[in-house]
């Protein structure tokens, strides 16, 4: 009997990553910091290469059919652009509610997808880039999970239980507890992704489970009474329970007090809006003429293969930052066309925007929109704000984002009677007059993200005031 062979043949997409694509997306995702950095290595490494010192507008190398815009120093808009704290243009007006902490960074998405990217395949990193647009900055998610779940089912045409294990990953992930329905599931994710034997870690489950609330009061006794336990095992399953992070969506953050200087500049001029690069954080790079013309002529001996290959690495990184350049000034251009109504009104006209929307304006990958806003910042009127602050999720059933409705939240709250404070369900109905039709359970969300006490306890709190006001 003659053996057959047998050819079997697979066709696939694969992306050579070649070492001009590997330069190009480096320098889309390096921060002002790390781009003055790069910049001097590279200045220090090729003697090709040397800064144009003019803060000018002039022509820039063009890797695509659009060309960069540098404002000129004169056609900036005069006062503190160049206040690095992030101060806004009309103190007078200024919104405190948009002003980040310098350096904070409000996207803990990339991060986690790129710890995911070796251990998961395309499809589910798809799975996962879907759950992190639906977590809110501390890492929980923003609507119930069975609507969650059954939007990604008619997504990603999957079923159920594959949608789930993704966000269970991302529950065990780096860090841990990211995309919980809530502060329960949070901790207790944190708590199984602890390494080796925790002696108190089955007492300390239960805490979480069990007397949460316990804990919030400060309740020790309590707490060994629920958990019939000694107060020594109690103090140390509390201990535990302490450690652990309840916003696990910021980890890995920035400091704050780090000064930022904004890659672009927004300002208003001739009834629209004008968007431009800094100049001071988008330094522009040429090759010396002389040098090139004498390395590509070969003259005087010059054309060896050290110094072609130099003159190659000079062509590549020319063009990598003038990329660079480019697809930052036209996402920003997108952005605040989009956005131009919180620009001019405030917190409460952040549209709903997403890092797709901006890719398909702009005719680009999601990663690439991602990697360009990453540690990137706009100089508005309204701040010194990075560029991922502009994009906000949608809210479910609405035509608003959810930023917009904490920030309504915030406003009916503070215009409340201070002896007959809202309850959650009264400013949902208050906002349903507006249009904007949401849970009672979705208000107590956004109102624990702004630090604000339920209705009983503001109400007592001021009462308690005006009592030691009267006595």
């Amino acid at each position: 009997m003659k053996a057959s062979a047998t050819t079997s043949m697979q066709l696939g997409q694969q992306l050579h990553m070649t070492p001009q694509l590997l330069q190009s997306i480096r320098l889309l995702q390096l921060d002002g910091l790390q781009l003055e950095l790069e910049i001097r290595r590279v200045l220090e490494h090729n003697p090709l290469l040397e800064l144009d010192e003019e803060p000018v507008a002039s022509a820039m190398p063009e890797p695509a059919d659009a060309q960069a815009e540098v404002a000129s120093f004169d056609e900036l808009p005069e006062t503190s652009m160049w206040d690095v704290r992030g101060a806004g243009w009309n103190d007078a007006d200024d919104d405190g509610m948009q002003r980040i902490a310098a350096g904070e960074s409000t996207d803990p998405q990339l991060r986690i997808l790129q710890r995911l990217a070796a251990e998961l395949d395309t499809r589910d990193l798809e799975v996962a880039a879907y759950w992190l647009e639906n977590c809110d900055d501390a890492g929980y998610l923003t609507a119930p999970l069975d609507a969650l779940t059954r939007r990604a089912c008619a997504l990603f045409d999957r079923h159920a239980s594959e949608i789930e294990g993704v966000r269970q990953r991302l529950l065990a992930g780096d860090p841990a507890g990211v995309a919980a329905c809530d502060l329960r599931e949070c901790l207790l994710a944190q708590l199984a992704a602890l390494p080796g034997t925790v002696a108190a870690r089955p007492l300390a489950a239960r805490l979480i489970r069990d007397a949460l609330d316990a804990l919030a009061a400060h309740d020790i006794g309590a707490v060994a009474r629920r958990l019939g336990c000694d107060e020594a095992d109690a103090h140390e399953a509390v201990r535990l329970v302490l450690s652990l992070d309840p916003k696990p969506g910021e980890a890995g953050a920035p400091e704050a007090d780090q000064a930022v200087v904004p890659d672009v500049v927004v300002w208003k001029a001739d009834a629209g809006w004008r968007v431009a690069l800094n100049p001071r954080s988008t330094p522009r790079i040429s090759i010396n003429a002389g040098y090139e013309r004498a390395v590509a002529e070969g003259e005087g001996g010059a054309a060896t293969a050290p110094m072609r290959e130099l003159l190659q690495e000079a062509r590549w990184f020319t063009r990598g930052l003038s990329m660079r350049y480019d697809t930052l000034l036209r996402t920003a251009r997108v952005i605040v066309e989009r956005q131009a109504a919180f620009l001019e009104q405030g917190e409460e006209a952040m549209a709903p925007l997403t890092l797709k929307e901006v890719a398909d304006a702009i005719g680009m990958h999601e990663s690439t929109v991602s990697r360009i806003t990453t540690g990137k910042y706009l100089q508005t009127p309204r701040g010194t704000i990075e560029m991922k602050r502009f994009f906000a999720v949608r809210l479910d059933g609405a035509n608003v984002s959810g930023a917009a409705v904490r920030a309504m939240v915030k406003r009916l709250i503070d215009a409340e009677p201070a002896q007959r404070p809202l309850a959650d369900d009264a400013i949902a109905a208050l906002l349903a007059r507006q249009g904007v039709h949401i849970a009672r359970r979705t208000v107590a969300k956004y109102r624990e993200q702004l630090d604000i006490a339920p209705a009983r306890a503001r109400r007592n709190a001021r009462s308690h005031t005006l009592l030691a006001r009267t006595g």
